[in-house]
């Protein structure tokens, strides 16, 4: 078996964080948070969604 038939968790992390920081982004957003709501849109879509399709 080589090392590209081997599973690799770590990018399924990220996306799974990046989808995480988007839908508690977009809850905040749709109960009037005006604050946390952009952090995380902005760290999901600008940090971790790059950061997984690079590492993915």
């Amino acid at each position: 078996m080589t090392s590209k038939d081997t599973p690799r968790p770590r990018p399924l992390l990220y996306y799974g964080l990046a989808a995480a920081s988007l839908l508690l982004g977009y809850l905040d957003l749709a109960r009037g948070g005006e604050t946390i709501a952009p952090v995380l849109l902005v760290l999901g879509y600008c940090v971790l969604v790059p950061l997984a399709i690079l590492k993915g």
